[in-house]
């Protein structure tokens, strides 16, 4: 039986487990999805070990996204412009690739449930962070036409426009910046790439700030209808929460893996439960 393991501190939930688990079973792939919970040090001595044939690859989660890229062969270039690894191949000989699904997965979230296309697009993104980063490097590599992003601490921002001055230009603001409610009223995608919603209730911006016609996208998918997903409904805006994002993030990784057909929709039946039960309790 072949191996692909999920490495973080900590880990709490299965999604992961069970989207993956339910692919390798429908596709007749001998393997097993594992969750293993490990500091920096431990990580390091974890990585000779996926070397090993039996292993199809792992994925990286918060905090070592950023620790594991200098244990790697190689980083492909996605992925260090983003800054951050989150799944990894091992290929012949042992050798370990790096790459990053966030971006793909919210590209395609965006693209398959919105319709959204981001060419030309004035979009606004929440968050500077680990996530942010993978958001604002798909909106820049899709060619958007204007790209704020906000964050408590503009300097925050500063690092990513620099970070990213090979790829597109970014407009940094602080939240409290007066300009801010210009810049959403102007933008056909607001984009909440923070944990505000999962760790705290507010919608991140004033939803009537917003245009009647703009879409909204937030990563988070516990719950599933954060407050800023409530309120851009209840106003009649175009919204969906990060639950087809994460969906989209494993079916990448699957397909790297194993060279077999798109398993979206196994390990979207598989994963349904876990997210509704998120939203009735148990």
């Amino acid at each position: 039986m072949r191996r692909a393991v999920l490495f973080g501190k900590p880990l709490k939930r299965r999604h992961s487990v069970a989207m993956h688990d339910a692919a390798f079973e429908a596709f007749g792939v001998d393997a097993r999805y594992e969750l293993a919970e490990v500091d920096e040090n431990q990580l390091r001595e974890m990585v000779p070990i996926a070397r090993d044939e039996r292993w199809l690859g792992f994925q990286i989660t918060a905090p070592h996204k950023r620790a594991i890229m200098p244990l790697l062969d190689e980083v492909e270039d996605a992925a260090r412009e983003i800054g951050a690894v989150n799944s990894v191949e091992v290929t012949h000989h042992g050798r370990l690739v790096g790459f990053n699904t966030d971006t793909a997965g919210f590209v395609t979230a965006l693209t398959t449930q919105l319709g959204f296309d981001i060419a030309g697009s004035t979009v606004v993104v929440a968050g500077a962070g680990g996530v942010g980063h993978a958001v604002v490097h798909g909106i820049l590599s899709n060619k958007a036409a204007q790209v704020t992003v906000l964050d408590l601490d503009v300097r925050d921002v500063e690092r990513l426009t620099d970070e990213f001055a090979a790829v597109g230009t970014i407009e940094p603001m602080a939240f409290d910046d007066p300009r801010v409610a210009g810049r959403l009223g102007a933008a056909d995608l607001f984009v909440n790439a923070t944990s505000v919603g999962m760790l705290t209730k507010g919608p991140v911006v004033p939803v009537s700030q917003l245009r009647n016609d703009a879409c909204v996208f937030d990563v988070v998918y516990i719950p599933a209808q954060t407050e800023l997903v409530k309120q851009a409904r209840a106003a009649g805006l175009k919204a969906v929460n990060g639950g087809e994002m994460l969906v989209a993030q494993a079916a990448t990784a699957f397909m790297r893996w194993t060279g077999l057909e798109d398993p979206t929709e196994v390990m979207r039946a598989a994963v349904m439960p876990l997210l509704e039960a998120e939203i009735t309790g148990p």
